[in-house]
């Protein structure tokens, strides 16, 4: 049997329901070869069985494809948007009972920044953020709430100082932001998507995907979104033919469906 990079598709699909196919080949497979060089196992075939054995092999494999790069406030001019204008007329539209989804949340850094910005306009009694993710490990880390002084540095000074508390190099973050976060595990190339949202989150994932891909989730997040509710993606992204999947273009990275 060829054990060729397309073997190893099909067998992490029937162990994980990732469908590398929606990967870009090139930059995905230097990823994984780089990590099974580390453990100097040699060939697909043996690393497949390597990781239907060891379960710590291959929570390391899932947490290591599915990239988490994230911090508090990432691109603090956006941010500005969502609190100057995104928030408010939202709110204006649908009232302060906003249903918000997190796509692709990794270590929480993002929707308890949303938690944060809503605050500022809503009672944090009446916020609720749905954030999900495929990696359980990332999950398992936003669940926790430690975080590293460079990942909050871009977090406005009266919230830092309200809502996280310093421990030992690390910093904390509240349980009461904590809890107006419901973390579920979603994977976005299968799962079924919540409907009827206000506004969706999915920032600097989509890069890794191929045209196709980024293409039905954009398709998908439309779906979600009630008419009138917006859609924020990360500053490397962009979306050419929003027209065509129902979008208009609010600003850079704000996408609405109309109404």
């Amino acid at each position: 049997m060829d054990y060729d990079y397309g073997y190893l598709k099909q067998q992490i699909f029937n162990l994980t329901s990732i469908d590398l196919n929606a990967y870009k080949e090139r930059q995905m497979k230097r990823r994984i070869d780089t990590l099974i060089d580390k453990h100097g196992i040699k060939g697909y075939d043996k690393y497949v069985q390597a990781l239907k054995a060891d379960k710590a092999l291959f929570e390391e494999f899932v947490n290591y494809i599915t990239i988490n790069v994230s911090e508090f406030y990432r691109n603090p001019e956006q941010w500005k948007i969502i609190d100057e204008q995104i928030i408010p007329e939202l709110i204006s539209k649908f009232g302060k009972n906003l249903k918000v989804w997190s796509a692709a949340c990794s270590t929480g850094d993002e929707p308890y920044s949303l938690v944060m910005a809503l605050s500022r306009h809503i009672p944090l009694g009446q916020i609720h953020i749905i954030a999900t993710d495929l990696d359980k490990q990332v999950i398992a880390k936003a669940k926790v709430g430690l975080y590293a002084d460079r990942s909050i540095a871009a977090v406005p000074p009266d919230l830092k100082k309200k809502y996280f508390t310093q421990v030992g190099p690390s910093y904390k973050i509240s349980d009461e932001i904590k809890a107006r976060v419901e973390f579920r595990e979603h994977n976005l190339l299968k799962d079924t998507y919540p409907s009827d949202c206000h506004l969706i989150v999915c920032r600097n994932v989509l890069i890794y995907f191929t045209e196709e891909a980024k293409d039905a989730v954009f398709a998908k997040f439309q779906k979600s979104l009630k008419p009138g509710g917006v859609l924020f993606i990360g500053s490397t992204e962009q979306i050419i033919n929003y027209k065509d999947l129902g979008y208009t273009r609010k600003s850079s990275f704000f996408y609405e469906k109309p109404r």
